[in-house]
């Protein structure tokens, strides 16, 4: 009971001893770092792009060698399947041969005695004489 509580007292301030710097930051030598850093960095794109000069040009006027194999054979096709240089002809092409088949005699097999008619023929004789019907077992 000897203690006396005063609630509406103000708190005692933690940081009362602690101050900020008062002396301002040297700005010369980070100047100074900074344009150093930019001279070096110009010099150093300098020095790469010479490189790349010197390595572009010379590899320019290397000759790649010439194989024997490949200066014999230059026109020599490889070996099927091929990739199509002109597709849209090939297709053309395709449709062609097969129309042509289609609307065509010939032979399929001749020592069999099978032939091939035209589309318009084989329906006109399909209405004609109908077609063949399989007989139910009675």
């Amino acid at each position: 009971m000897a203690e006396v509580h005063m609630p509406h007292a103000a708190p005692r301030d933690p940081h009362a001893g602690v101050h900020h710097e008062e002396s301002d930051v040297n700005i010369g030598p980070i100047l100074g770092f900074g344009a150093g850093l930019s001279i070096v960095a110009v010099f150093v794109f300098f020095l790469v792009w010479v490189l790349f000069t010197y390595l572009s040009s010379r590899e320019a006027a290397r000759v790649p060698p010439q194989y024997p194999m490949a200066a014999t054979e230059r026109d020599r096709l490889p070996p099927e399947p091929r990739l199509q240089t002109n597709p849209r002809q090939d297709l053309s092409d395709l449709r062609a041969a097969e129309e042509q088949i289609l609307g065509s005699y010939g032979w399929v097999d001749r020592n069999a005695g099978v032939v091939r008619i035209p589309i318009e023929e084989a329906m006109r004789i399909v209405v004609q004489k109908g077609l063949p019907v399989r007989q139910e077992p009675r």
